[in-house]
């Protein structure tokens, strides 16, 4: 949707450091670094959105169970549905068994 605008020197920077990232432990580390507390909850909480969405989950359930506003739920809705396929692609390789059972 938007890679155009972000596209550039500074963020391959950004995402080649993020490739080089090997454990768990290294992405704490590194995002601790990196992000206030409140970007990493943000980042996290749309994550679980789209997982939650792409479990059919109602926009009621999602808000109770998450935090998250109808304003971020319905931004990462038409995310799931019209983006460039981003967490599509990252939640089918995390959940494999979620994707084969949609």
């Amino acid at each position: 949707m938007q890679l155009n605008k972000i596209r550039g020197h500074q963020t391959d920077q950004l995402f080649k450091a993020i490739l080089e990232l090997e454990t768990i432990e290294e992405c704490y580390e590194f995002f601790d670094d990196l992000c206030t507390i409140s970007e990493m909850q943000s980042l996290s909480q749309r994550l679980d959105v789209a997982q939650m969405l792409n479990m059919k989950k109602t926009y009621d359930t999602i808000q109770n169970d998450t935090g998250a506003s109808t304003a971020t739920i319905s931004r990462v809705r038409r995310c799931v549905d019209y983006g460039s396929g981003g967490y599509n692609k990252i939640l089918s390789r995390l959940y494999p068994i979620n994707d084969e059972e949609n």
